[in-house]
């Protein structure tokens, strides 16, 4: 019987002869004294799905402003295939912007929607209508074309709005919080839907969003932002599993964080010292450390095992009572509060019934993780 093939690994920021399809090279944008992009210097990729994340104010809609053609750098270069942008005015720039309101036309149906650009355009005119079909297609509204934008619903509207972006074949689309207006169940399904018609269009997508679930969905390589600058630019597992920095493990997900000092131990391992009475934290260094750094401690709840009687046979072990549980439905949340006040949240999946589980307010509790669980972070 033939083995499946495997799926390629899509990592062109690995291979150094792969060329940028965007590069911004040393590039500042000042709004008089404010700096709202500080020395950024970042390749973007061919069929990347690119998600710049950050707070508001962090710089991620300006960055995308200025490849549109909406603010032009006051430092720096910005290439889009090897050519400056910075002279090329927003509508003769292979790209397009999908902005969060949709901007669709009330009074044109969608099919007219689709087509309005491109009746603007050099596309032959007997070739628009396979071309809005096309589009229709691949966001599966065929049966919507005679239809006004009101008399959609929202997920539909955000739908004709990407077609329309899509329609003129541009090598780079921007997404400004593209489903900021859609519920949570709408926004998880139109995510994926995003990825599949990315894909399938081989189009390169940079999205700006404050939402840090939909940048780990969506995208192929995320960018945390903060004050201008790009503090982490890495995969969304590598983002979230070794976070370079307090900020960025403190941004993404749920965390708890821990301020002690630490002691090599031998073989990468480290203890770190952070609460009177308690044991060393026993962790994985993240590289020669002298005794007494001071550090931070980042390990995620779901990593926090909890239990009514001790572990024997875990690297950590601390003692606890359960201040709070948060049900979610799939996962329930314990904050422990420990004898010097310090809390510490513990996830754990609900692959059992409400009513049979043993811990509740109030209990002492055993938290426990191993020596690998953790990360160290120096800053």
């Amino acid at each position: 019987m033939a083995q499946p093939a495997n799926r390629p690994v899509f990592a062109p920021w690995t291979d150094p002869n792969e060329k940028p399809l965007i590069r911004f090279q040393n590039v500042t944008k000042r709004f008089g004294e404010f700096t709202a992009i500080d020395n950024i210097t970042i390749d973007i990729y061919r069929r990347e799905f690119f998600a710049l994340l950050g707070p508001s104010g962090c710089g991620k809609t300006t960055l995308m402003r200025m490849l549109a053609g909406f603010e032009t750098p006051t430092e720096g270069t910005i290439l889009l295939d090897g050519q400056d942008i910075a002279p090329i005015p927003p509508n003769k720039r292979a790209t397009n912007m999908m902005f969060q309101s949709y901007a669709l036309f009330p009074h044109l149906t969608v099919w007219d929607n689709i087509a309005f650009g491109l009746r603007r355009s050099d596309m032959p005119k007997d070739q628009i209508p396979a071309r809005v079909e096309e589009m229709l297609k691949l966001v599966r509204l065929e049966k919507f074309a005679r239809r006004k934008p009101h008399q959609i619903s929202g997920g539909q509207r955000q739908r004709v709005a990407l077609a329309r972006s899509l329609a003129k074949a541009p090598k780079l689309l921007l997404l400004d919080e593209p489903l900021g207006a859609l519920d949570k169940k709408l926004r998880q399904d139109t995510q994926f839907e995003l990825m599949d018609i990315q894909e399938k269009t081989g189009t390169t997508f940079v999205i700006v969003t404050h939402d840090q679930e939909e940048a780990m969905t969506v995208a192929s390589r995320v960018a945390v932002m903060d004050h201008g600058r790009m503090i982490q630019v890495d995969t969304p597992d590598r983002i979230y599993e070794t976070p370079n920095s307090v900020y960025v493990a403190d941004f993404i997900g749920d965390v708890n964080i821990i301020a002690g000092t630490a002691t090599p131990k031998g073989d990468d391992k480290v203890s770190i010292v952070w609460a009177e009475g308690q044991a060393p934290i026993a962790a994985t260094a993240p590289g020669a450390l002298t005794p007494g750094t001071p550090v931070h401690f980042a390990i995620r709840p779901e990593k926090v095992a909890i239990a009514t009687q001790k572990p024997e046979d875990r690297a950590n072990v601390i003692e606890g009572t359960v201040e709070d549980i948060a049900y979610l439905g799939n996962i329930s949340t314990y904050k422990v509060a420990l004898p010097g006040g310090q809390m510490i949240k513990a996830q754990v999946a609900n692959d059992r019934r409400i009513a049979r589980r043993n811990i509740t307010w109030e209990d002492k509790v055993w938290l426990s993780f191993t020596d690998t669980a953790g990360v160290v972070l120096l800053n």
